[in-house]
């Protein structure tokens, strides 16, 4: 004798209530692993110093006096941050000015903005590669942490940052802001011609560092 088809039993709201409430929190925890999260820094002290070291950018070519980013950057953090920019400067000069000034100011942290003249001058982007990551050892080697600032590759097309950049944060383990100049770049309002921000565009960059700083618990 031949059974009936038994009906499938339904689930009571209740049940449906609690099955999607537990699949969501599981696609939420799945989305939180995948999200890239900034790599931590230890907190810097209210007399702390961070050098900020770069060329042009860093210098603040194109802004009025006290419109640099480190300028910028000390009024928002509270903290000592020493302006250690070379206009022209290509990687490998900053190599070898950069131990001077580490053992100079024996510094928390160390903000690196370097190889955009590289760039520009079409060099072996390995070489640049290889000198920012000799810079990072150096400043590790006395005690200083890195925070690394990426600098768009020159194009006709869409401004972004060179590639370099996020892979040498990815090597060290150090926290890369990987955006901002490309952005302010790409905006003719905050640059003052078409390689240098104007006083709006540092203060962008200032506030961009300022918030990665407070992200991976700097500040």
């Amino acid at each position: 004798m031949r059974q009936r088809n038994q009906p499938t039993p339904r689930l009571m709201p209740t049940a449906r209530a609690a099955l999607a409430t537990a699949g969501a929190l599981l696609l939420l925890s799945v989305l939180a692993a995948c999200s890239p999260r900034p790599e931590s820094l230890s907190p810097l002290p209210a007399d702390a110093i961070i050098l900020a070291f770069g060329d042009s950018l860093t210098a603040g070519t194109g802004a009025h006096e006290g419109g640099s980013y480190p300028t910028q950057l000390a009024a928002l953090s509270g903290r000592q941050v020493i302006n250690a920019g070379v206009p022209g400067e290509v990687s490998s000069q900053g190599l070898a000015r950069l131990p001077g000034l580490l053992d100079e100011h024996q510094p928390h942290l160390l903000i690196l903005t370097h190889g955009g003249n590289d760039l520009l001058r079409r060099m072996e982007v390995e070489q640049t590669r290889d000198n920012l990551a000799a810079m990072i050892q150096l400043a590790r080697d006395r005690g200083a942490e890195v925070l690394l600032v990426a600098v768009p590759a020159p194009t006709l097309l869409r401004l972004r940052s060179e590639a370099l950049y996020a892979e040498v944060g990815q090597t060290f383990g150090i926290p890369v802001e990987n955006g901002a100049l490309a952005r302010i770049l790409s905006r003719d309002a905050m640059k003052s011609d078409p390689i240098h921000p104007n006083a709006d565009g540092y203060r962008y960059l200032a506030e961009t560092i300022h918030r990665l700083l407070i992200e991976t618990g700097a500040l």
